[in-house]
């Protein structure tokens, strides 16, 4: 299993930019190349089926949503994917900003280098939203809430 991890400062503390994170039907809102996205939930939790712009849809399971320690992560099984693990995570650093952190980690390793170049691009959007002022406290687009 191969994995990348990608680190940006964000110029606002980790609690303003969760809500943009830990609502997992707005990943399109910053995730490059991905151009929608419905989230469902199921007996064996949340999940969202995300399309890529080339019209592929991904089907993520939410396996973390923790707004304590800041952690989202998600798991993409089947399809190109024998595993996928994708973890963002945002650290405060007690001084109005934040350390965003966005950790892939792949089967087949070339996948993680895929998907590692996207986050970094990610982490700029993220970065930008959250120090433009367009993040929003929309409501919620997860059945039941986002915890």
């Amino acid at each position: 299993m191969a994995s990348i991890r990608r680190e940006l400062r964000i110029h606002r503390p980790a609690a303003e930019v969760w809500p943009l994170i830990t609502d997992p039907g707005r990943i399109h809102e910053w995730f490059p190349g991905i151009v929608e996205c419905t989230v469902s939930e199921t007996e064996d939790g949340v999940s969202r089926t995300v399309v890529l712009g080339s019209g592929i849809p991904l089907v993520e399971q939410i396996v973390t949503n923790d707004p304590i320690a800041h952690r989202f992560q998600y798991r993409i099984g089947g399809g190109i994917f024998s595993e996928h693990l994708g973890t963002v995570d945002l650290i405060d650093l007690d001084d109005g900003t934040c350390l965003g952190v966005y950790s892939t980690d792949a089967v087949p390793d070339v996948m993680a280098l895929v998907i590692g170049g996207a986050t970094a691009g990610a982490l700029e959007n993220i970065k930008e939203l959250a120090e433009t002022g367009t993040l929003t406290d929309a409501a919620p687009t997860t059945p039941g809430g986002t915890t």
